[in-house]
């Protein structure tokens, strides 16, 4: 049998009684870092053999453990914090189980977005996104995704990239409320509410959990004004033309319209 197994984001404590059963009776566990679980695993006095298993090595390493599954072998697969795939490896390895009709099951527990999204108080539905890519036009491509959805949004951020995700993120959705949760369950959890104009200025420590408030109708209908706007000029329409045909559609000033078009070509 197959077990993904949440694991605590902070305290150590929060390792529910089935997860320390299970991980009691595996054969061996599965983590990112050998050194990271044996500190949660010496806390319960769990004994068991450790073998890494990350985004460097899980390829490689799924072949064995889909082999040892089919011989029995009961394997439980752990992250560093909270709950595997999220964000962490996991995901190709089910990938393979589902081919193999392999059985596994999930043993549930903490995840950092569920936290956050539940310390930010701000409604459902929420689109968890997760952290942004790297290159500048996956980002962009990512966010011509995102942008359509009208959803509270979580982003994961690394302390070295937290500012300069702001900052984008502030240039491709525009102002909305935030809120930015930082060491979730631990002795220093901060939750600072803010705007993404006026980004973070906390302290740059651990990892951070990014909820950004849903755009308000007055937003959207700005947003949706600007679409329809620089389609009518794309069509050849001028400014002036445009700014007439948007002002009867959505009953407001055509001059009101017309500050609109000196942003767009």
């Amino acid at each position: 049998m197959f077990y993904i197994v949440a694991t605590p984001i902070g305290n150590l404590k929060e390792l529910t009684l089935r997860a320390i059963d299970i991980l009691n009776e595996v054969d061996y566990i599965l983590c990112e870092d050998t050194r990271t679980s044996r500190i949660l695993l010496n806390e319960y006095g769990i004994k068991k053999p450790l073998k890494s298993y990350h985004k460097f090595n899980e390829r490689e390493s799924v072949p064995k453990i889909v082999n040892d599954l089919k011989k029995n072998v009961n394997i439980a697969l752990i992250s560093d914090a909270g709950m595997p795939t999220i964000s962490d490896p996991g995901n190709i390895l089910i990938q393979a189980l589902i081919k193999e009709n392999i059985n596994y099951t999930v043993c549930s527990g903490a995840s950092a977005f569920v936290n956050a999204f539940v310390l930010s108080g701000f409604d459902t539905p929420f689109t968890f996104v997760g952290f942004l890519p790297d290159t500048n036009k996956k980002k962009f491509e990512m966010m011509d995704n995102i942008k359509p959805i009208n959803t509270t949004l979580i982003f994961y951020c690394s302390p070295h990239s937290l500012i300069s995700d702001l900052n984008f993120l502030y240039q491709s959705l525009g102002d909305r409320n935030i809120c930015v949760v930082r060491e979730i369950s631990k002795k220093f959890e901060e939750k600072i509410f803010t705007t993404l104009k006026n980004g973070y200025n906390g302290v740059v420590k651990g990892e951070f959990v990014v909820v950004i408030e849903k755009a308000n109708k007055s937003t959207q209908c700005t947003e949706n004004i600007d679409k329809e706007l620089k389609t009518l000029l794309d069509l050849g329409l001028s400014k002036t033309e445009a700014s007439k045909v948007i002002s009867k559609i959505h009953g407001i000033k055509k001059s009101e319209v017309y500050k609109n078009t000196i942003q767009q070509k």
